[in-house]
């Protein structure tokens, strides 16, 4: 590992950090461990722009090519020195030396890449090879943009099989126009559609996260819009896992950076138990 004492830290989720181009690990404050990180966008290239971002050096567009040869190559690599090698006493600090699961995440939105669904039957190949299937978890954390896409939907039915999970970013309530978080064009009816289409396939948490502007915090009117989203949700029958509350444990890698800060812990605490009040599942990162 690159980092100056060998170990790990959950404020610092760099993609290369064991050196290879598809896999990476990371202790993660939201899984409780080591999370296996796979990147499809090794380009840095995604097609939302969310101003929070950790990536560096972001720019729009889908990735390239995957060499899926190689990406299993790395995968098995990494699973081995952490399942039989000495990974965990080497790499990551006492308290978190547990294997949790392996994550599409990365550098941009996973479900770009045609080879996703490929690259979500080859992790499920290894995970049999390492004896993980039903051990450790799949998570696709996914902005949700391609679930109208029939592979994409096959996708998220394997992951189901794998015992997966979907990570669908919501940060605010979705309004008909340009969302100023996510720096994308929405429109509320798609996103209802997509996390139907996910929820129907595969369990789906919501992720949100929430921090200030400029030292200003959400206000009512956001937070009311965001909160009566999720009712809707609840209304029409989506059957979510709950929602995934998180603030800023990193620094933002984009130009707003310097404008953003973490939200004061009572108030995430606070508008967890608003959630939960909405008969939501609360898991809550600070």
């Amino acid at each position: 590992m690159k980092l100056q004492d060998g170990r790990l830290r959950v404020d610092d989720h760099a993609r290369d950090a064991a050196g290879l181009t598809y896999v990476y690990p990371v202790v993660s404050r939201r899984a409780g461990g080591v999370s296996v990180g796979i990147n499809l966008n090794p380009n840095n290239a995604c097609n939302w722009r969310c101003v929070y971002c950790q990536v560096p050096a972001l720019q729009r567009g889908g990735p390239p090519p995957i060499d899926l040869a190689q990406l299993e190559v790395e995968l098995v690599a990494m699973l081995d020195d952490i399942v039989h090698g000495d990974f965990m006493q080497a790499r990551v600090p006492e308290g978190a030396r547990r294997l949790n699961d392996i994550a599409f995440s990365g550098n941009g939105e996973p479900t770009m890449s045609p080879e996703f669904p490929a690259a979500i039957a080859l992790v499920g190949r290894v995970m049999a090879r390492f004896g993980l299937t039903g051990k450790i978890k799949l998570v696709l954390i996914t902005n949700g943009s391609q679930l109208y896409k029939p592979a994409v939907q096959g996708a998220l039915e394997a992951m189901a099989v794998l015992g997966g999970e979907v990570w669908y970013k919501l940060d605010r309530a979705p309004q008909d126009g340009f969302s100023a978080v996510n720096q994308v064009q929405l429109k509320a009816a798609s996103v209802r559609e997509h996390l139907a289409a996910a929820s129907r396939r595969c369990p789906t948490w919501l992720q949100t996260c929430m921090f200030a502007v400029d030292g200003v915090l959400p206000d009512d009117v956001v937070l009311d819009a965001y909160l009566d989203y999720l009712a809707s949700l609840r209304a029409a029958d989506i059957a979510l896992q709950g929602v995934l509350l998180y603030g800023l444990a990193r620094p933002s890698m984009q130009a707003e950076a310097p404008r953003l800060s973490a939200a004061p812990v009572a108030w995430m605490q606070a508008l967890a138990a608003r959630i939960e009040g909405l008969g939501l599942n609360v898991r809550l990162s600070l």
